[in-house]
């Protein structure tokens, strides 16, 4: 009976299947990457890309300097190898990228990949939802942080408007790319008042809302802790209006912990990096518009891929230079919040995606 073997890049391998999946230094697989197909927003929100800082002279990324959609295939199909099963597109606003649906294509018939989902703010989804799901997209995930028009606003940098991202969600519902996922960043003093409504507009609809705790990620938020709504406040506040009760996470890794209402009218779902982190079960890498590997969202630093994959490295090398920074990750930021908090900056999470 034939055992395991070595590959040309030094990893084990079932020879009855592919390569086992590598892992870190907490033996977190890797399964689920994000990739960054535009630096480019059309909101400004504050908690993301205030508009004083990413005005109309800010210096983006130029053609040139993005990963191309053949150089993204070639790393997802490499991910593949090492053990991806999830892709996700961001971006900024992934929707911003001329021809989107070629690349969703491409990568919807890479080997082993199971999963290929979108996350976009949901302004021009209605126009792309039908051709997204042609191409093989499977799911979509909208932010959409208020009802409330004015309040939107403010938190998108006054643009777009919560109409049109409706208009997107419900396209995307025609679509099929289900179940749609909304996810809100909730913002003591800010949206906070707004919850149930968001909750009311959705329930009984097949959508899932998702109540993210506001997050330090980046250097330009100025985030404090007292800005945050811990996930059990609102878990309290949805309740005592909607009974609730807990649903097992439906694989291992998924970051919201799941409630499902009592009357049958779906569920909703919270993301608590702050009060619960679970660092402990993430399998997710981020690949950067211009081809940055990192290995967590509050990453400080990345590694280039896109140097070595325009320089001409082969596939061995490049699974090489992602199995060698995989296997030292060892990030746990949100468990060490107080600790780390202020000692290095950190990445912006446009630039790698939520």
């Amino acid at each position: 009976m034939s055992g395991p073997a070595q590959d040309d890049g030094g990893r084990v391998v079932d020879l009855a299947g592919g390569p086992h999946t590598v892992r870190d230094r907490l033996t977190r697989p890797l399964r689920d990457l994000r990739i960054s197909v535009m630096d480019r927003c059309n909101f400004r929100c504050p908690y993301c890309m205030p508009e004083d800082k990413y005005h109309k002279d800010f210096d983006f990324l130029k053609s040139s300097e993005r990963l191309s959609f053949e150089e993204i295939l070639r790393l997802s199909q490499v991910f593949a190898r090492l053990g991806v099963r999830k892709l996700r597109i961001t971006g900024g606003e992934p929707l911003l990228r001329p021809n989107l649906g070629d690349l969703i294509g491409d990568l919807s018939r890479v080997p082993g990949i199971d999963d290929v989902a979108l996350t976009t703010n949901g302004m021009l989804l209605a126009q792309h939802a039908a051709a997204l799901k042609a191409a093989g997209l499977s799911r979509v995930t909208v932010s959409l942080d208020s009802l409330d028009e004015a309040v939107f606003g403010a938190m998108s940098g006054g643009r777009g408007s919560a109409e049109r991202v409706l208009e997107g969600i419900g396209e995307a519902i025609n679509a099929g790319l289900t179940p749609v996922k909304v996810n809100v960043v909730v913002i003591r003093g800010v949206n906070d008042h707004t919850v149930l409504d968001l909750v009311e507009r959705f329930r009984g609809t097949g959508v899932i809302v998702r109540f993210i705790e506001y997050m330090d990620v980046g250097t330009i938020n100025h985030w404090r802790l007292a800005d945050a709504v811990p996930s059990r406040d609102l878990v309290n506040l949805i309740g005592a209006r909607w009974p609730l009760r807990a649903v097992d996470r439906s694989y291992h890794g998924e970051v919201a912990s799941r409630y499902a209402y009592e009357d049958g009218a779906g569920e909703i779902g919270f993301v608590s990096s702050v009060t619960e982190p679970f660092c402990g079960s993430c399998t997710r890498a981020r690949l950067s518009s211009d081809g940055q590997l990192f290995t967590c969202l509050f990453a400080s630093h990345g590694m280039d891929l896109k140097g070595p994959l325009r320089a001409g490295a082969t596939d061995t090398e490049l699974r090489e230079l992602i199995t060698g920074v995989w296997r030292q990750r060892e990030d746990r930021y949100s468990e060490l919040r107080a600790q780390l908090r202020g000692t290095a900056g950190k990445v912006e999470m446009y630039y790698i995606g939520g």
